[in-house]
């Protein structure tokens, strides 16, 4: 390496380790300015878009169900003939559970998201005439339905912001940025909410996740060149 960019990047890291140590200091006003900057420094380097492919409510939920533990490529080489056969909340509801999580299978934990798919599409036909209703509060109380799969519906389903989706992703770079320091999915939603304009949330979701997946990788974040770079207290931390 050239070095002028070994001095730039020694630079930069002291200049990091400062601000980390000034975290602790930081006012919530200070905080909530940041994240302003974060919000916008994240809608110049990533689009707003879930990679799982769909074209309505109900495919999206499925999609999301088999997405946990599971790449969004792999659910959309599944989804591609699953959403063929099944188009409709009652055909889901009657299908065969043993072919079914065949038809899934390489998604994981194939027998799980089948019981969870069908005892949802059930409940949807049971409680909503088959379809995926528009309210949190409903959402919630379906079968295999938890706050971070609603949020996904209602933000990229129906155009709603209702909240700010959590998944490891999310979780692991709102730590790094200093935006939360909770465990607990749900506890880190109601802090990102606080420092997001509503009408962001959404959008704001699914940015962090592109960049927990490309950029604020786990195991070594690429610092360099990282939009978020001057707004982050953990950059340059982890080499």
């Amino acid at each position: 390496m050239p070095r002028d960019k070994k001095a730039r990047r020694s630079t930069t890291r002291a200049g990091k380790a400062e601000k980390r140590r000034r975290g602790s200091r930081e006012s919530a006003g200070t905080l909530r300015e940041r994240a302003r900057a974060i919000v916008a420094a994240l809608a110049d380097a990533h689009p707003a878009r879930i990679e799982l492919d769909f074209s309505n409510p109900l495919e999206l939920a499925v999609a999301t169900i088999l997405s946990a533990q599971c790449t969004d490529k792999r659910v959309n080489e599944v989804t591609r003939e699953l959403f063929q056969k099944y188009r409709s909340a009652a055909d889901y509801a009657a299908a065969d559970p043993e072919v079914f999580q065949e038809e899934i299978r390489s998604t994981g934990f194939f027998r799980n998201k089948t019981r969870s798919i069908l005892s949802f599409a059930q409940a949807l036909v049971d409680k909503h005439g088959g379809a995926v209703p528009d309210s949190m509060e409903q959402l919630v109380e379906l079968p295999g339905i938890g706050r971070k799969t609603a949020n996904v519906i209602l933000g990229s389903g129906f155009g709603k912001n209702e909240g700010v989706v959590v998944d490891t992703h999310v979780k692991r770079v709102s730590r790094r940025l200093g935006l939360s320091d909770e465990e607990d999915p749900e506890k880190i939603e109601r802090e990102l909410m606080e420092l997001v304009p509503r009408g962001e949330w959404s959008d704001f979701g699914l940015r962090m996740v592109q960049h927990g997946r490309y950029t604020c990788i786990a195991r070594k974040p690429r610092c360099d060149g990282c939009a978020l770079e001057e707004l982050c207290p953990s950059a340059y931390s982890f080499d």
